[in-house]
């Protein structure tokens, strides 16, 4: 049978909690019964001292004089000195019992002539124990002695060993019967205060649960506190956000790749189902083959690249000298095309970034720019620091970008007209130049060009990026 985490720890705090009050009790049970021990040895002491300050003054009230016969002194003593509870005394003279206190007590000792006899021996008081019908006794025998009186007296004090010990066996069985009774108490309430504290546990339990069943990833937990509890239920609330995040670049992956692979796989198929045997005409359907499954694999390559920007780690930050980094994109860009290539400015600052995905935003829209001019045409790249935010910018003399179609470029598979009005790439280069952007906590826009033409300007915080 699975024990739940609720009652493993209310077991665990009864557990030690036992422990610690069984240990309590036993302490105090020992120490008690030490001191009983000590409590009796002193009232032995304390009895033979009251005696002997006793007999140093005991007079006789009719004469006046003191005190020479030791059964009227050991008489005399019982009616002034009373015993406490379960305490008895006697007195012994001659050998033979004589007097005992009028309080009853719980056994007599004094009709037991063996152990009279043997008391009446004692030359010393000394401690000794006597098993009566009332338990053990413990008692001591002292002598007395009086001038002018030859006869032998002793004065016996008998405590009743047993019924002292009953009282703290009920002292021990009271506090025993309180710990249990506070252990319930203290099961009862740590049952609740896990229940509450466990709620959340349970609560996470549930949702994960219920997001196996149904695939909900946008349920989330509302835990309040700053405790560990509350840390989980953010920790499962952010796991939620990464596993939602992940599931719709999955998805979005999935139907992007899916749309707009199918027309390549169509024509693919479409030109090899009716090639024929001429030469000619196989050599040209192997080409067309080949240029679409070239673009099949840049198609690929830009998708990857967006899935990949939505994970941790798609930047590796480094401090990135803008002017070279300037400088190194236009001698780059040179191999894309034919035309008059300049760098407009350069910064002369350094920025946290990641420099491999900033070239690659940068040679995007310098293809980009590539594909609306013509030989001959001026293509500008130029970097600058301005308010605490660098620039990164590629402007062209082409035809420019129309007001309504500024937000829409940037959106994936949205293409435009190149400069023949045809619809060349796959419509994920702007998409792609914005994610870096983003990454690196900026923006990427276009505008007007000076004399005519596109400027995109890719606007970078310098500060650190996440």
């Amino acid at each position: 049978m699975r024990m739940t985490a609720r009652a493993r720890i209310v077991g665990w705090m009864l557990a030690v909690a036992g422990l610690a009050l069984a240990v309590s009790v036993f302490a105090t049970w020992t120490i008690l019964l030490t001191r009983l021990g000590d409590r009796m040895h002193d009232e032995f002491v304390n009895e033979v001292e009251k005696l002997r300050r006793y007999a140093a003054t005991a007079f006789d009230p009719s004469t006046g004089r003191r005190v020479d016969d030791v059964e009227e002194l050991l008489t005399g003593y019982l009616a002034y000195n009373p015993p406490d509870r379960w305490e008895t005394f006697f007195s012994i003279v001659d050998g033979k019992a004589d007097r005992r206190t009028a309080v009853p007590a719980p056994a007599r000792l004094d009709t037991d002539d063996a152990l009279v006899a043997g008391m009446s021996k004692a030359s010393r008081p000394r401690v000794d124990m006597y098993e009566s019908t009332a338990g053990t006794v413990w008692y001591t025998a002292v002598p007395v002695s009086v001038a002018g009186d030859s006869r032998s007296g002793h004065f016996v004090v008998a405590i009743f060993y047993d019924r002292h010990r009953d009282d703290i066996v009920d002292v021990v069985r009271v506090v025993g019967l309180t710990a249990l009774a506070a252990l319930a108490l203290a099961g009862g309430a740590g049952w609740f205060v896990a229940g509450r504290v466990l709620a959340p546990i349970r609560l996470v339990r549930q949702t994960a649960a219920q997001i196996s069943d149904s695939a909900d990833l946008t349920r989330r937990l509302d835990v309040p506190g700053e405790d560990d509890v509350a840390a989980l239920a953010a920790t499962f609330d952010h796991m939620l956000d990464r596993l939602e995040q992940a599931f719709a670049v999955q998805r979005h992956f999935v139907d992007d790749a899916g749309h707009e692979l199918r027309t390549p796989i169509t024509v693919i198929r479409g030109h090899l189902e009716l090639m024929g045997d001429d030469p000619a005409d196989r050599a040209e359907t192997l080409a067309l083959v080949t240029d679409e499954l070239d673009r099949m694999n840049r198609m690929v390559d830009d998708l990857l690249t967006l899935a990949k920007a939505e994970q941790p780690g798609f930047l590796d930050i480094e401090e990135v000298e803008l002017a070279d980094l300037t400088v190194s994109v236009v001698a780059k860009a040179r191999a894309l095309g034919e035309r008059r290539w300049r760098v407009d400015e350069v910064a002369e600052a350094r920025l946290p970034a990641d420099r491999q995905r900033l070239t690659q935003a940068l040679m995007q829209l310098a293809a980009n720019a590539v594909r609306h001019t013509e030989e001959g045409d001026l293509i500008a790249v130029g970097s600058a620091v301005r308010d605490r935010s660098v620039e990164l910018w590629v402007r062209d003399s082409g035809p420019g970008v129309a007001p309504a179609d500024r937000e829409r470029i940037f959106r994936r598979f949205m293409r435009g007209a190149g400069r023949t009005g045809a619809h060349d790439g796959a419509g994920l280069g702007l998409a792609i130049v914005t994610t870096i952007a983003e990454a690196h906590g900026g923006t990427v826009t276009v505008v007007d060009a000076p004399g005519g033409g596109a400027c995109f300007v890719m606007t970078v915080p310098l500060r650190e990026v996440r």
